[in-house]
């Protein structure tokens, strides 16, 4: 497409600003859909005016001239014109200099065009425009600006000469795009070749000490401020109240926040969001109110990062008052604010309040259909997860890794495996580039959703793998009961130099427990603590204490609680009390129980847990004061829940559903699966139903588990040998896993099953976790 048509055929004097303006009348700007263009009578005035403003008064060179009218569409929001001018110069063979470059390189930030400014870059490299340090500088924040920090970095190493505003733009560079170990190293050299930074680079350094919560450097950062600077600046002292409030430390922000002689709408902004971020909303609002009281109107940014924050820790309440800000004071709603909101609202589980806004916004963008889309995936309304995403693209839209990794997760937590493979073509078809963050969703999906083969596959095909690709592909063989397999993949992410954390160690004790492999969990963990130096977190002692009770190995696993560095929290008590529950230890049952209900009393779970331990023992009455005060408190228990993709479609079951428009046959295939299962010699474990009715009542209560008419209706909906894939929210009971493995062997046909622990692989009368689970 051609960016313009000049009407002259000649090139045009440029010896009087007259001249000047005629000869911008000339350019006609054409519709393009990389800018925002305005009309062509629009761009003249535009340009006549500021011709007549500007050059009558003075006597620049036509050059000079040039270079103003550039800066000034710049500064003006009007990148689009900048560029248009630029390129009309270089058709009609005008000198380009180096300080017309840096110019345009912005307007081409403004604008994300990444390949103008690659062809200015091999321009300025070509008449040695590079050599100066100004253009080089220019060049790296344009690279910078567009998201190509890979060009950036080569461009830096290859300089000349280097300023301090080189280096500056460079760390800049990195903590924007969240390379925080290069930022780091980066400082580092800086120190090393005394090198003093500017305020830039200072600003650059404390927000990466605040995205890394690393309060101990932002305190070193503030330190050498203070020695070397005479007086902060407002918005130094702005940076340090972000990086403080973020860190936790409210007291030193506002200290900060209370010593600004002319406080900034950044700076209210910044420690308001840093209450709402802590969670202190009552603060956060009082302040907010006092702003206002104090006539510093908030603008976009301010509201913005305000709901950004209230989106973070959930704050729907306040996420409404800012709301309701914006619609009294008649605040225009731009697509980052709609967005924003629709996220809020998302998070919060207001879809409704979500819908509203979405409905609202006229020309969206992808990034706002992702928002809704995400929102509805938040609440688990996957169908309308999925008509959102196919009206998008129907608009035109192209979706981005976002969306995709959104509607990935999406598919992962329903076991949606045929939705997710079609959501892997259209990855492929849109050729959506993919960063290691969509491969690890895609990863997860696969593993999630029961192809372990499929995840298997993708792993191997991925060349780039970083740690979450392999703690993905670790957890996903745990989750299947493959233990053995997983610890064999550690053993080769070390062979590769790939450094565990943490998470890779919570994995891979995960996949000994689901296993079994109570020696090797053991080695596994004093492998981190010895040969990697990891101090253990809650979370791998919980993860000790479930490999032990599963095992049967009670009281080590309460040897473990007893000699814990740190207190024991939720996660370690309902790991006993899972343990005591399948073991029938009612003793240390009932003291992990009351430790839950200590530390979590509205959390029923654990009540029922308990209740479930006194029916076994046959202890009735205990059962009966434990649901009866579940009952004063206002407590129920968490139903059980089964989905089942078929035809691309999910469906859900309760227990005793009567609301699925073809329950009679299902109920008609749960009668047939019954009798066959006798045929065969199955007898209901009737141990399986925790409450007192007779036994042909707990036998009924049994055969309508919800995860029993999931696969009735995937027997009656699919073809003779598909496999059957079930998500279930609770563990499976033991006469459905019983029940499950025969009626694989009966109807000839591969069960999955996905409990809220693992995967449970039904094929020929056996299961995958040879009824270790």
């Amino acid at each position: 497409m051609d960016m313009m048509k000049v009407a002259a055929t000649e090139k045009p004097s440029l010896s009087s600003p007259s001249a000047l303006a005629s000869t911008i009348k000339f350019i006609q700007i054409p519709k393009s859909e990389t800018f925002l263009q305005p009309t062509l009578e629009q761009t003249r005035q535009t340009h006549a005016l500021t011709v007549k403003t500007h050059f009558n008064v003075t006597k620049f060179s036509p050059s000079a001239q040039f270079n103003f009218l550039i800066t000034s569409y710049t500064k003006n929001s009007q990148p689009h014109c900048a560029l248009d001018i630029y390129t009309y110069l270089r058709r009609m063979d005008y000198e380009v200099d180096n300080f017309m470059v840096p110019a345009v390189l912005k307007a081409c930030s403004f604008v994300s065009n990444t390949q103008l400014g690659k062809e200015i870059h091999g321009f300025s490299v070509k008449n040695g425009l590079t050599e100066d340090v100004f253009v080089s500088n220019a060049l790296i924040q344009m690279y910078s600006e567009c998201d190509s920090v890979v060009s950036a970095r080569l461009l830096f190493d290859n300089m000349y000469e280097r300023d301090a505003v080189s280096w500056s733009t460079m760390i800049r560079c990195y903590v924007r795009s969240k390379f925080y170990m290069e930022a780091l190293e980066m400082i580092r050299k800086m120190q090393i070749l005394q090198i003093r930074p500017s305020e830039v680079a200072m600003i650059s350094m404390i927000t990466l000490f605040a995205d890394l919560m690393d309060v101990e450097m932002g305190k070193a950062m503030h330190a050498y401020v203070t020695r070397n600077l005479e007086k902060m600046s407002v918005q130094l002292t702005t940076a340090f109240i972000h990086m403080y409030a973020k860190s936790g430390n409210l007291a030193s922000a506002r200290l900060l926040f209370n010593g600004l002689n002319q406080k900034t709408v950044v700076s209210w902004t910044a420690m308001i969001a840093g209450y709402i971020h802590c969670y202190k909303l009552e603060e956060g609002m009082k302040l907010f109110a006092r702003m206002i009281e104090e006539r510093i109107k908030p603008n976009e940014i301010t509201l913005l990062c305000l709901v950004v924050e209230c989106s973070f820790v959930g704050a729907l309440e306040l996420g409404k008052q800012l709301h309701v800000y914006i619609l009294r004071n008649g605040i225009c709603l731009s697509l980052a604010l709609a967005t924003a909101l629709v996220d809020m609202y998302g998070k919060c589980g207001e879809i409704r309040n979500a819908r509203a806004v979405f409905d609202s916004v006229k020309d969206k963008d992808v990034m706002i259909w992702s928002a809704m889309i995400a929102a509805h995936a938040q609440t688990h309304c996957i169908d309308q997860a999925f008509d959102l995403f196919v009206k998008m693209m129907e608009y035109g839209l192209r979706p981005n890794q976002v969306t995709m990794t959104t509607m990935l997760s999406l598919c992962a937590e329903t076991g949606a495996l045929d939705m997710g493979k079609w959501i892997h073509t259209v990855i492929d078809r849109q050729a959506v580039e993919m960063d290691t963050i969509l491969k690890t969703a895609l990863l997860e999906m696969y593993a999630k959703c029961g192809d372990i083969d499929g995840a298997w596959k993708l792993f191997r095909e991925v060349k780039d793998r970083d740690i979450g690709v392999w703690n993905t592909m670790m957890a996903g063989l745990g989750m299947h009961g493959c233990g053995k397999e997983a610890l064999e993949l550690f053993s080769e992410m070390e062979r590769e130099g790939a450094r565990p954390n943490d998470i890779t160690f919570i994995g891979l004790l995960n996949a000994c427990s689901h296993a079994g492999l109570v020696e090797e969990g053991k080695l596994i963990f004093e492998k981190m603590v010895h040969a990697f130096a990891l101090v253990p977190k809650i979370e791998h002692y919980g993860c000790m204490v479930d490999l032990l009770g599963r095992a049967g190995l009670l009281d080590e696993a309460y040897g473990i609680i007893k000699s814990l560095p740190i207190r024991a929290n939720s996660i370690i008590w309902s790991a006993l009390l899972a343990a005591c529950k399948l073991h029938h230890n009612i003793v240390l049952g009932e003291m992990a129980a009351r430790q839950l209900v200590y530390l979590e009393p509205q959390n029923c779970g654990y009540n029922v847990s308990i209740s479930n331990i006194y029916a076994v023992a046959n202890r009735w009455n205990d059962v009966a004061e434990v649901r009866k005060a579940m009952k004063n408190k206002g407590m129920r228990k968490e139903p059980g829940l089964s989905c089942i993709e078929v035809n691309g479609y999910v469906y859900e079951f309760i227990m005793g559903d009567k609301a699925h428009p073809e329950i009679e046959k299902i109920n008609d295939m749960v009668s047939e699966m019954g009798n066959k299962l006798k045929e065969a010699g199955y007898m209901a474990d009737t141990s399986a139903v925790l409450r007192n009715i007779d036994e042909e009542e707990k036998e009924t209560a049994l055969n309508y588990h919800s995860e029993k008419l999931a696969i009735a209706f995937g027997l009656i909906s699919t073809a003779p040998g598909t496999p059957i894939q079930v998500v279930k929210n609770l563990r499976v009971c033991k006469d459905c896993h019983t029940a499950t493995k025969l009626l694989s062997k009966i109807y000839q046909r591969v069960i999955i099953v996905r409990d809220r622990k693992r995967f449970h692989h039904f094929r020929d009368g056996t299961c995958s976790c040879g009824d270790y689970w």
